[in-house]
């Protein structure tokens, strides 16, 4: 019987879900979906300093908003737990004694400033700085008398000397490393508290993980965690490493990079819809081959192979996920249109917050003009400027439409049509500008041009009619007036 595919997303709640972190999640996710396997979350929290409050909820919550779910974790149990490391700390002690009887592993008296010494004279003489194993091999009384001057030991792996350590990636093919390229590493810190390579060993062992699909920068982590493997005599996962997202200048995604929205949470924020975030950032670094860009999630799951997983870096195309974005609103149901992009609009002081019953009606309208143009909620603000401003201000290109020369006809005959009608619907509209036409002869841009510009300012825009109904009557009589100078 086939062994059953798991994996697992493991962040670290030190901060908020990236946007490099939400991928890794997300791959593993389908991958665990399109093979009927389980798709674990597991906080690695052994970091104790960097961790920040709310980290954890953070990281569900935004994951959860992106539409993804998972297996077992901190919230639903599992028969695999505890789900966090902090949680597992006799777990661990229980092997570090396993390898420390085997010899596999030491107990490091050394203080940080000798550490440090140690590093300095290395580099001084132009080798690579690798712990000196001073501590190695110390006898039961140097334990002793260590110990009774009050030092506190770590504990060392100890990196077996001449080895090849190959394994086959899912990405990159056949990778291997030189052992004596590395010193021997801490597995436990003084404070007892496990490092990352060593506890993620254990718990991927332990919880039975087929698979590690995660980012290109744990590369150089994976030979000091088969090493920990191949100490225990356990079988390793399979492991993937996925390129790192750049930036369209091809420069590693940086989190100060201010040219990219990074948060996950930001998008929220801004209105973006979370199945087209889904979308974007399932194809980066990942090819359904062909040229379809548009999948739900479903279908995702169905076709996802991390075979197609790209060798070369992800770029992440800003214009690409604002085209995407806008695909998704176009589709999207009005009202729900309305509730990521409402609250900007009462944010940026437009609307009050207690709406009435009419003035959310008119909102709705408003929001619903804009939809085909808008790629997220936030958006809304700027694009619908002109319905907010009692003065109009016009560009060259509206000047030079102002200027032809049947504008004053048409624009006055436009008023007088308006000034006489007894309801202002678009339809009303409609049938004022048709009746422009057959008094004046002018129709096509000749018509329409002038009473776009004379009564929004813009050369361009939504539906004439609808703008014109929701700009409102009065406002219309004031903009016309102003301009032909009644």
């Amino acid at each position: 019987m086939a062994k059953q595919i798991r994996v697992r997303y493991a962040p670290s709640p030190t901060g908020h879900l990236h946007i490099g972190n939400a991928r890794t999640a997300l791959f593993n996710y389908l991958y665990a979906r399109n093979q009927n396997g389980k798709f674990i979350i597991r906080i690695e929290d052994t970091d104790v300093k960097r961790n920040i409050e709310g980290g954890e909820q953070s990281q569900l919550k935004y994951l959860t908003w992106l539409g993804i779910d998972w297996d077992e974790s901190i919230d639903i149990g599992g028969e695999y737990g505890p789900y966090r490391q902090m949680e597992r700390i006799e777990i661990y002690q229980k092997y570090t004694e396993e390898l420390l009887a085997k010899g596999s592993a030491y107990k490091c008296y050394c203080t940080e400033e000798e550490l440090e010494q140690e590093r300095e004279a290395q580099m001084a003489k132009g080798e690579t700085p690798a712990y000196s194993r001073k501590c190695c091999g110390l006898s039961a009384e140097d334990h002793k008398a260590l110990e009774e001057e009050g030092r506190k030991a770590s504990i060392r792996f100890k990196v077996p000397a001449d080895q090849t350590i190959a394994f086959k990636d899912i990405v990159k093919g056949e990778v291997s490393f030189d052992s004596n390229g590395f010193g021997d590493f801490v597995i436990v810190k003084k404070d007892g508290i496990p490092t990352y390579n060593y506890a993620v060993v254990i718990d991927d062992h332990l919880m039975e993980m087929s698979h590690v699909l995660r980012g290109d920068d744990h590369i150089t982590n994976t030979p000091k965690q088969l090493m920990i493997y191949d100490a225990f005599g356990w079988e390793p996962p399979i492991f993937g490493h996925m390129t790192l997202i750049v930036n369209e200048s091809h420069k590693k995604l940086s989190k100060r990079d201010e040219s990219i929205i990074q948060f996950i949470e930001q998008y929220e924020e801004l209105g973006y819809l979370p199945e087209a975030l889904f979308n974007f950032i399932a194809l980066l670094g990942w090819s359904p081959g062909g040229e379809q860009e548009i999948f739900t999630k479903e279908e995702f799951i169905k076709i996802f192979d991390p075979s197609r997983l790209a060798k070369s870096p992800a770029v992440f195309d800003t214009n690409k996920l604002t085209w995407m974005n806008n695909q998704y609103i176009k589709q999207v149901d009005v009202d729900r249109l309305v509730q990521i992009s409402l609250p900007h609009l009462i944010k940026a002081g437009r609307l009050p917050e207690n709406l009435t019953d009419e003035q959310r009606a008119w909102a709705r309208d408003l929001i619903a003009l804009h939809q085909e143009k808008m790629s997220y909620g936030a958006e809304i603000v700027e694009l619908t400027e002109l319905f907010f401003k009692e003065d109009l201000e016009f560009d060259e290109e509206a000047k030079e439409i102002l200027s032809g020369e049947s504008v004053p006809e048409v624009v006055r005959n436009f008023k007088q049509q308006v000034e006489q009608l007894e309801t202002f619907e678009a339809e009303d509209i409609k049938t004022a500008m048709k009746a422009v036409q057959k008094e004046t002869g002018h129709k096509g841009k000749n018509l329409f041009m002038p009473i776009r510009v004379a009564t929004t300012g813009q050369v361009h825009g939504p539906d004439l009619p609808q703008a014109i109904r929701l700009l409102g009557k009065d406002k219309i009589l004031a903009r016309l007036n102003k301009l032909i100078g009644n």
